[in-house]
């Protein structure tokens, strides 16, 4: 039995947790988060300076919590995590100094996790979590990526957007309709009764400098701006906008791109297991497609719980005890955080010395 406290705090979202490793299996003993999103709604994004002071607020309180709803105390724990790259620095700051300061507090070691690594790791809290090898579809505000995932904790990126992630493309869009921030629930919400076929918009793909197209790469920036023209068109003849089926004809094409080029990099590479992690793989048009499709194409679908999707401690303490079971070395508290750090050099948070 391997217990240990996770934290995030890599953006808006203020979460500690309490998971464990038994009998073969992954339990959340505890969880809570504190959001902040009505906060930062208002100015239509995350403000990354009130997002720290949040954090610092919120963290203590979340901590106890979850050690008394866990039922345990410091001296039950094999270790304290928490997330240190990628993020906004101020915000992951605040995880990591209270991770390492607990940890020196109460003799416990210290482990730091990747944040992509932790979205990989929510699908391993469902009841039934797949097997490796498989392909993860990780669509996130900030991210929209294809990486294989291998028995051994291998992970190989296969795709990446070249500009905005799906998650950011939905915050931009709905700003441009009028919608409310976060943009997927509002888009998603509008979206219900539309029709996804009116708008004819572009599926953008991304050149390679040889000729061709990168084949499981994405860009939305093409789509967003032909999104505003739409919106323009329609207001210089009306004064009443579609919603629905401009949000509606939005989704279905982020879905469908999505979809596609998942599933070929499947076929292609071999996989039989696809699985979707993420905030914007909570939304319901990309679920229905993706698991419509890939029955049709022989390929295994599933999705990390809903309550696991958004960013959350849970996934943080998931993917720290996977590495704990595989017997990777404890992380040096004199390690920092980082903006961007590729996930190809997760394992490196484990190192001495520490790489930043």
């Amino acid at each position: 039995m391997t217990t240990v406290l996770a934290l995030e705090t890599s953006c808006d979202e203020s979460a500690a947790a309490v998971v464990q490793w038994r009998n073969g299996k992954l339990e959340v003993l505890s969880q809570g988060i504190a959001s902040q999103v009505e906060e930062h709604a208002q100015w239509g994004g995350v403000v990354p300076e009130i997002a720290s002071r949040r954090h610092v607020e919120a963290l203590p309180r979340l901590v106890e919590s979850a050690l008394e709803d866990a039922g345990v105390v410091f001296a039950d724990l094999d270790a304290v995590a928490s997330t240190v790259a990628p993020g906004l620095v101020g915000a992951l700051m605040v995880g990591s100094v209270t991770a390492r300061t607990l940890s020196v507090l109460h003799q416990r070691p210290f482990l730091a996790i990747h944040h992509l690594e932790a979205h990989l790791a929510s699908v391993q809290l469902a009841p039934e979590p797949p097997r490796p090898p498989y392909l993860v579809l990780l669509v996130s505000g900030g991210h929209t990526e294809l990486i294989r995932v291998d028995a051994q904790g291998g992970m190989e990126r296969l795709g990446r957007s070249h500009d905005d992630a799906a998650g950011e493309a939905f915050d931009k869009v709905a700003r441009l309709l009028g919608l409310s921030y976060p943009g997927g629930p509002a888009i998603q919400a509008v979206a219900e009764g539309g029709d996804p076929t009116r708008f004819a918009l572009p599926k953008g793909r991304v050149k390679r400098p040889e000729g061709g197209f990168y084949p499981y790469d994405f860009s939305f920036s093409g789509l967003k701006t032909a999104m505003l023209r739409q919106v323009e068109a329609l207001r210089s003849q009306t004064e009443t906008l579609p919603l629905a089926d401009l949000a509606a004809s939005f989704e279905q094409v982020v879905a469908d791109v999505l979809v596609d080029r998942s599933l070929r990099c499947c076929r292609e590479k071999g996989l039989s297991t696809l699985v979707m992690v993420g905030g914007v793989a909570a939304n319901r048009r990309l679920r229905n497609l993706m698991m419509q499709r890939g029955q049709a194409a022989g390929v295994s679908v599933q999705c990390a719980p809903l309550a696991y999707c958004t960013d959350n401690a849970a996934m943080v303490g998931a993917a720290a005890l996977q590495r704990l079971i595989r017997g990777t070395p404890f992380s040096s508290l004199s390690l920092g955080v980082s903006a961007r750090w590729p996930l190809e050099q997760a394992s490196a948070l484990q190192s001495e010395p520490a790489p930043f």
